[in-house]
């Protein structure tokens, strides 16, 4: 565990406890009691129905949800736990066999923690002010808290999300959570299919500075489920930033990206359109982009949910199957995906432009053991 302060605040915002050694691990372990799995699954047996039996896919309407998930802060495990069902039960209502939660999905919870509300409310005076100046420890940064928090998450996701996969017979692509796996904090987004077991999960290989700041390990190679709605593939947020993350992806078979993400900016249209729309362009995919959005604690994370694909396979030819309209309330958007038809487009694609030998000529350490696997 890593050691640090813990602030609790009164009423008007003072410091008011620190919590060192064994205060803290008590604490922790107090907050684990509270997200236990078998207190997490009794609550869930009485909200969620039966299991379902998912019926037979057609791989030429595969409907999909993409959502925007607007931040709040909760203080019981339960609350989260209405937030997420509801927005799960939506997406089915809605005919999805595929729901696709945002980026830093574990957010929420840090609602547990006492005081938490107030990071964002210091004076801007105060926020100059080093530590060393103030005669006292650094307060705790986000690293610090999703390390403390690490064994709830961890409780918590798996716990609540292969319920809701299996209750109503869907794949959930969770969201991402950044948490301790053995001593490293990463960021791994994680995938559940309709028996309610773990197909698979994804470290985030590109990582904004903010989290190299929080010394986060990175993924070291892309990952490809197979599964009943073709192959998927789950890289996080920055990761689509970049052109070899599709072009990895295409050539080791995936057909769906579920990209989530949870931008910390205000929303510029342009800057947002360097992430996955352009990258199902240039490498044939279906891309389903889900996002936080919302200001909460001094956090104002913007986005806009979607799901894209090569233009050729869109109505419109702008690439674009659905996309939400605001860019920071909650939000779905939906779509049936044909993977038929993505495949008839990659074996007779009018401008394909791979070169395989420059690949492993100039990039072997990038290319060479994805293309030996699948090429």
């Amino acid at each position: 565990m890593l050691s640090f302060k813990f602030y609790f605040f009164n009423r008007e915002g003072v410091k008011a406890l620190a919590l060192d050694g064994w205060k803290e691990k008590l604490f922790q372990r107090y907050l684990f009691w509270k997200c236990r799995p078998a207190r997490l699954q009794k609550y869930l047996e009485s909200v969620l129905p039966k299991p379902e039996q998912p019926g037979p896919v057609d791989q030429k309407k595969i409907r999909v949800a993409a959502l925007q998930v607007e931040f709040k802060l909760f203080k019981s495990p339960f609350a989260c736990i209405d937030e997420i069902h509801r927005r799960v039960l939506e997406a089915k209502e809605a005919g999805a066999r595929l729901v696709v939660f945002p980026e830093y999905n574990n957010l929420p919870l840090l609602g547990m923690l006492p005081g938490i509300e107030k990071l964002g409310e210091q004076k801007e005076e105060e926020k100059n002010i080093t530590a060393a100046e103030k005669n006292e420890k650094p307060e705790p940064g986000m690293a610090d808290v999703f390390a403390f928090m690490s064994p709830i998450t961890t409780s918590f996701v798996h716990t609540v999300f292969s319920n809701l996969a299996s209750a109503y017979g869907l794949y959930i692509m969770a969201g991402s959570y950044a948490f301790l796996d053995s001593g490293n904090l990463v960021n791994r987004s994680y995938l559940y299919n309709p028996e309610g077991k773990l197909a698979g999960s994804q470290d985030k290989v590109h990582l904004l500075p903010v989290e190299e700041e929080w010394s986060l390990k990175r993924g070291s190679r892309f990952s490809v489920i197979d599964t009943s709605l073709g192959k998927l593939a789950l890289p996080v947020c920055m990761d689509a930033t970049y052109f070899e993350t599709s072009r990895l992806l295409e050539l080791a078979a995936a057909e769906i990206v579920l990209l989530p993400i949870a931008n910390l900016e205000p929303y510029n249209y342009w800057l947002a359109l360097r992430g996955l729309w352009p990258r199902v362009q240039e490498s044939p995919l279906y891309g389903v982009k889900s996002a936080l959005v919302g200001n909460v604690a001094g956090f104002t994370f913007t986005g806009r949910a979607g799901i894209f694909a090569p233009i050729e396979l869109t109505a419109k030819r702008d690439g674009i199957m659905a996309e939400v309209e605001t860019y920071d309330r909650e939000a779905m958007a939906i779509a049936d995906l044909d993977l038929q038809a993505l495949r008839r487009l990659r074996q007779n694609h009018p401008w394909r432009d791979h070169n395989h030998r420059l690949y492993q000529r100039y990039f072997p350490g990038i290319y060479k053991e994805i293309m030996e696997d699948n090429l």
